[in-house]
């Protein structure tokens, strides 16, 4: 399994942007594992916003975030990034990145067996 730390959290007005890093160290092969973000807002459940297969082509996203969000990552530096533009109220939750062995980007929870501790976000009208 991997370590992920994620950074890159804050308070942000509507409309704003924020790029969110996550960091991975640990015993698991970082540039051959599929990459994720996933969110959680207050009283909701946890859900994908994006996730990137191993060499980062193949993308997949929410479509609450799509042409607002964008997933990358460089494996030269075991990082994963979330840009994130047009900031809306309702895009306010934890982001948490997770990692998994899989490839190719997937929506299931289960296929992420490390996950980061999250951080805030918070998009104010």
């Amino acid at each position: 399994q991997l370590h992920l730390v994620e950074s890159g959290g804050g308070l942000v007005q509507a409309g704003g942007s924020l790029r969110l890093s996550c960091t991975a160290s640990g015993a698991g092969h970082f540039p051959t594992h599929a990459v994720s973000w996933w969110r959680q807002a207050p009283g909701k459940e946890l859900e994908l916003v994006a996730a990137a297969g191993w060499t980062g082509e193949e993308t997949k996203y929410a479509d609450s975030v799509k042409g607002r969000f964008t997933i990358a990552r460089d494996n030269t530096k075991n990082t994963v990034y979330l840009q994130m533009n047009s900031l809306k109220p309702e895009d306010t939750a934890v982001y948490y990145c997770a990692a998994g062995p899989a490839h190719y980007p997937t929506g299931y929870q289960s296929h992420y067996d490390s996950w980061g501790q999250g951080t805030q976000v918070t998009v104010s009208s």
